[in-house]
């Protein structure tokens, strides 16, 4: 089997000839003097260059130091200098400009509108948005045994009424409580109002706790159609739908039960169309009344009562119910101070073709306002036959 031996290099035996035991194996790294190398004298020239690089930074870094420290300016007058700057827009002639560009003339281009299917109809179905005047429903009440029973009724009503409504509630002397839960659990947006008065000195109450709604309206000059609604009465919704379209005045014919209530009578207007041509009234008692309507059978423009100047007024006197006219005259008194004749009446609806308010005066008899809405006996029940 053959071997391989590898004899060692001669380069690579040290040989310390003279007793000189340097061996520099770069070339670069050599000085040759006489004909020998000398590394002691490249570390002299070595050390000799660092001094020089040294000093010179020295010298740099000190005059640095004294022209950083020298007096060229304080802060005093960093301070009062100001560096902000503007820029300013390049000034144009617009008239100049305007005569280099020449506007070719087009004739006879029609641009046909784009359509696309479907996203009309959609767009009109998320905005439309129909303006609506505000409701102004204006019910006086007071303690009695159902009063909660009329006044949930009729925010039950006026719930599903379309917005804007809002409800006055006008109390005697204080706010109650159980009312004014009543209220807030109702959904529909409410003022509670007071009628500060002293009872001996009242004649109708329901007068004066509507002239307290009449002075807010006025007051704060809402802007909207005013509706007497007492709280025991029955409304349809078409009613409250029909009055927004009211000018000026409107009015309409209201179901009621005569004091007896063995039967049914009809008192409001006869209309021709739009238009108010006579009175239903069957009693005697009541035929001086220059108009024969019962006080939730008309509603009127709000502006009437803080605007004379735009219905032409002939006073700016304040609007207000009558509390010392005869009973049943308090209706026919307030509305001759809003319009003059029939002339400025408007029929609702049109015709006076359906009743939309009954009057059905139905009370419980022999109750008390019971503490927290609890009765101690049953209510007294009555019937009708047809």
């Amino acid at each position: 089997m053959a071997s391989i031996r590898r004899t060692l290099s001669p380069s690579n035996e040290r040989h310390y000839q003279n007793g000189n035991q340097y061996s520099v194996q770069s070339p670069s790294h050599k000085l040759i003097i006489n004909g020998k190398s000398s590394p002691l004298l490249y570390s002299r020239k070595n050390n000799i260059s660092r001094k020089k690089l040294f000093y010179r930074c020295l010298i740099f870094f000190v005059l640095g130091l004294v022209l950083g420290m020298a007096p060229f300016g304080g802060f005093d007058d960093a301070r009062s200098r100001d560096f902000s700057f503007e820029i300013k827009a390049p000034v144009v002639n617009v008239n100049e400009e305007m005569k280099a560009v020449v506007i070719p003339r087009v004739e006879n281009v029609v641009v046909n509108s784009v359509k696309l299917p479907g996203l009309e109809d959609e767009v009109k179905g998320k905005f439309d948005y129909v303006p609506r005047k505000l409701l102004i429903v204006v019910t006086p009440t007071y303690n009695r045994a159902l009063q909660a029973y009329y006044l949930n009724r009729l925010s039950g009503a006026l719930k599903l009424v379309k917005s804007p409504l809002l409800w006055i509630v006008v109390e005697m002397n204080v706010a109650s409580a159980e009312t004014a839960d009543i209220l807030r659990k109702t959904g529909v947006m409410y003022r509670h109002l007071v009628c500060s008065k002293n009872m001996t000195d009242i004649k109708d109450r329901g007068v004066h706790q509507r002239n307290v709604a009449l002075e807010h309206i006025a007051h704060h000059r809402l802007d909207g159609i005013v509706y007497f609604a007492d709280d025991d009465n029955i409304y349809s919704l078409e009613l409250f739908e029909s009055i927004r379209s009211i000018n000026r005045f409107g009015t309409w014919p209201v179901a009621m039960l005569a004091q007896s209530k063995s039967k049914a009578i009809l008192e409001g207007p006869v209309c021709n169309g739009s238009r108010v041509i006579g009175w239903h009234t069957n009693e005697k008692s009541k035929q001086l009344r220059r108009f024969h309507v019962d006080m939730s059978g008309f509603a009127f423009n709000s502006t009437i009562l803080w605007d004379p100047k735009k219905w032409h007024r002939p006073t700016s006197d304040p609007i207000q119910q009558l509390d010392n006219v005869k009973e049943g005259f308090q209706e026919t008194t307030f509305i001759e101070q809003i319009v003059e004749d029939e002339s400025q009446m408007e029929a609702v609806p049109p015709g006076c073709s359906r009743v939309l308010t009954w009057h059905l005066h139905l009370e419980a008899r022999g109750l008390i306002y019971p503490r927290g809405w609890l009765l101690q006996k049953n209510l007294d029940a009555v019937f009708f036959s047809t």
